[in-house]
């Protein structure tokens, strides 16, 4: 380990740290990946993710050009976040004092991060962005995120978040909370700062979705350890007034048609190679499309329900006598290894349920799921 991630023995405030979270961490780490929430290390007591090669502090290095991902390894933050158990109890049985990071997009994940530092608040017009609040209106008494996402909710009829007691919320050492929503759907949300002069839900509200991440439960740092709030430990589909307000302050990116993507040509010959005639090839094709459309984007798109509808479907078929379950299996794992590469473990869990619950529902010439 470098001295940058090591913990002074003679340090007793960081040797009390490392005591404290020694097992925790992959413990936690196990738990968010069972979840479907791709992990990553983040350094020692920090917020930060741990570096694991020199090359991440040279100007210009980016994740598509570094080796540590290709070899398993961490860095880059929520770029290296991975489901892989094996993966994960090699990085937290080796490197006990790390914490741990949740990479939102690949999880389907929506974090509302209210800030608690009291402050001066902002120009009325970045109070609440797209909102005009007038002179006339009393700002007095607000100071932190807390305050601005109560307005904002009060404006539409609604509760805060921060009094959502259906999803998982999470204290921060400072005193803020994590409000933790899943999508619902395969809309790509963006992160964004509560201070920032562009996309913004709330002055002192971050959002942490696709291209960020956020710190799990359980995490100790050296300010202090990220503690759940109540009896809910699961997060609620996001509201469907804070899906309207994020797609109002710009958090969703510029609509885009992806190019038609070809089915892998292993995948259909699997079928052709099982005896399966041209109706069925045409039929194969149409229900891999989906997946294999997947790859356009490299996270979020809906991977999993699109695999799994896919599979479920394969499944009906092979149920009706129009191909066998090999081959349908052989032609899942190769169009989802194209479109998700590196994720065959995860891959493999969700064809298998699909296709088992598509056997006990055959599929007939025609009919559609």
């Amino acid at each position: 380990m470098s001295a940058e991630l090591q913990f002074s023995a003679s340090d007793s405030a960081s040797a009390a740290l490392r005591a404290s979270v020694a097992g925790h961490s992959l413990a936690t780490a196990q738990w968010c990946a069972r979840l479907g929430w791709p992990v990553h290390p983040l350094a020692a007591g920090r917020k930060t993710p741990a570096s694991n090669c020199r090359d991440c502090r040279t100007p210009g290095h980016t994740a598509a050009g570094c080796a540590c991902l290709s070899a398993g390894r961490w860095c880059h933050g929520f770029h290296a976040a991975t489901l892989d158990q094996r993966r994960i109890d090699h990085w937290w049985s080796k490197h006990p004092e790390f914490g741990v990071g949740v990479a939102c997009g690949p999880a389907g994940l929506v974090v509302i991060d209210i800030d608690a530092h009291e402050a001066q608040p902002p120009a009325r017009d970045r109070l609440l962005p797209g909102i005009p609040i007038g002179d006339h209106v009393d700002l007095t008494g607000i100071s932190t995120g807390f305050h601005t996402i109560a307005v904002l909710a009060a404006l539409r009829g609604m509760p805060s978040p921060a009094e959502d007691t259906t999803t998982l919320r999470v204290r921060t050492p400072s005193g803020g909370m994590h409000v933790w929503y899943r999508a619902g759907d395969p809309r790509r949300w963006q992160c964004s700062a509560g201070s920032s002069q562009g996309r913004a839900l709330a002055w002192q509200v971050d959002v942490r979705a696709h291209g960020g991440y956020i710190i799990a439960p359980g995490t100790t740092t050296s300010a202090g350890t990220y503690k759940v709030l109540g009896e809910v430990r699961q997060p609620a589909v996001l509201p469907g007034w804070l899906a309207q307000e994020l797609e109002r302050t710009g958090h969703l990116p510029a609509p885009s048609v992806p190019a038609p993507r070809p089915v892998p040509p292993r995948a259909r010959q699997a079928v052709l190679a099982a005896g399966g005639g041209a109706d069925t090839d045409r039929l194969l094709a149409a229900v891999l499309a989906p997946v294999a459309a997947c790859a356009q984007v490299s996270e979020g798109a809906g991977f999993s329900d699109t695999l799994n509808r896919a599979a479920y479907t394969l499944g009906g078929l092979v149920a009706a006598g129009r191909l066998t379950q090999e081959s349908a299996e052989r032609a899942l794992t190769e169009t989802a290894a194209t479109a998700r590469p590196g994720q065959d473990r995860r891959a493999e869990q969700i064809i298998r349920s699909g296709l088992a619950a598509g056997l006990r529902r055959p599929l007939n010439p025609g009919s559609r799921r």
